[in-house]
């Protein structure tokens, strides 16, 4: 494709990772004011629910892998989210510098809480769509993250 200057370059509308932010943005309007009633930023509530959903404690390393956040960011985020009481940092015995993270009663509590104005906030897309379009659409990004 040929844009108007002869680049060869898409329009900026058409570029994939901005279609993916402006969908990202419409979506998280649904969510933001919801978390912003918890005092809960968006990457604090993803480490809630990679908590919630793991089976047993997580490294900060699985953790950051897990929600796409940055070590520094993370852990700043955990010393906040441990202060709240909603989760808890074990130290692991053989290796001083490691700590194994687990969501608390408390941080269950609010998920629990949020989980179902979080739902509902699906609904809400999903009634934005045809039948069928957002399992399609999970479908094809996960595709493309496995690339």
């Amino acid at each position: 494709m040929i844009d108007e200057a002869g680049v060869g370059l898409r329009t900026f509308e058409r570029s994939l990772p901005m279609a993916l932010m402006r969908a990202r943005e419409a979506v998280m309007r649904q969510f933001r004011p919801i978390l912003a009633e918890h005092e809960l930023t968006e990457q604090q509530w993803r480490v809630l629910r990679a908590l919630h959903d793991a089976a047993t404690a997580l490294s900060v390393g699985e953790l950051a892998e897990r929600t796409f956040l940055l070590g520094p960011s993370l852990s700043r985020m955990l010393v906040s989210l441990d202060d709240r009481g909603l989760i808890t940092r074990t130290s692991v015995p053989e290796d001083a510098r490691r700590a194994d993270i687990t969501i608390t009663p408390t941080g269950i509590e609010l998920v629990a809480t949020i989980a179902p104005r979080s739902e509902a906030a699906y609904d809400t897309i999903d009634a934005h769509l045809d039948v069928g379009e957002l399992d399609q659409l999970y479908d094809l990004l996960e595709r493309l993250a496995r690339w």
